[in-house]
């Protein structure tokens, strides 16, 4: 697995503007890399069209399941008969979620709780694992592979994300973590 390339971080200014703009509040550690560095191919904050197109891809993904593959949770009623109905419950769930931060391809970092420390998600569909314990974490397993080191006995709990590693855990993904 090839290493992760970096390159300049961002200046305060452009992180406070990108966290405006996007009506998100980055998570200390996040702020932290990317006014260090930033991976090349990773989330380009001054590019609106990019961030909008990854910040909507948890939506995509999980709405093309829910009607090529079937995904509806009983929680969340009666499935609807029409797309657009189906379409409003996920929306309404996702709403309900945690926001997930783009990090670099389709990584994600939850926007909150807003302190170090969260988990980072590969998001695919409802295909959905974990990638690393956290920021660190997660750096290290995409330059070393995700299965280069133990898993951590705690990870943090995360909204309706940890579910969805737990459902597909259950339903034969690779990756497993305990919270």
């Amino acid at each position: 697995m090839a290493a992760l390339t970096w390159t300049r971080g961002y200046t305060a200014a452009e992180l406070d503007r990108a966290q405006s703009r996007f009506r998100l509040i980055f998570p200390p550690d996040l702020i932290e890399l990317l006014l260090d560095r930033r991976p090349v191919g990773g989330t380009d904050w001054n590019d609106e069209e990019q961030v909008r197109s990854r910040l909507a891809w948890p939506f995509e993904g999980l709405l093309f399941d829910v009607e090529e593959d079937g995904l509806w949770w009983s929680e969340w009623g009666d499935r609807p008969a029409k797309r657009q109905e189906r379409a409003e419950v996920l929306r309404d769930t996702l709403r309900r979620a945690p926001t997930l931060i783009p990090i670099f391809s389709h990584r994600y970092l939850p926007a909150t709780p807003s302190r170090p420390g969260n988990p980072v998600f590969s998001v695919y569909q409802s295909d959905i694992i974990p990638y690393g314990a956290d920021l660190g974490d997660y750096i290290d397993r995409e330059e070393n592979g995700v299965g280069s080191k133990p898993w951590p006995k705690q990870v943090r709990e995360i909204d309706f994300w940890s579910e969805m590693v737990r459902r597909n855990v259950r339903n034969g993904s690779r990756v497993a973590i305990k919270p």
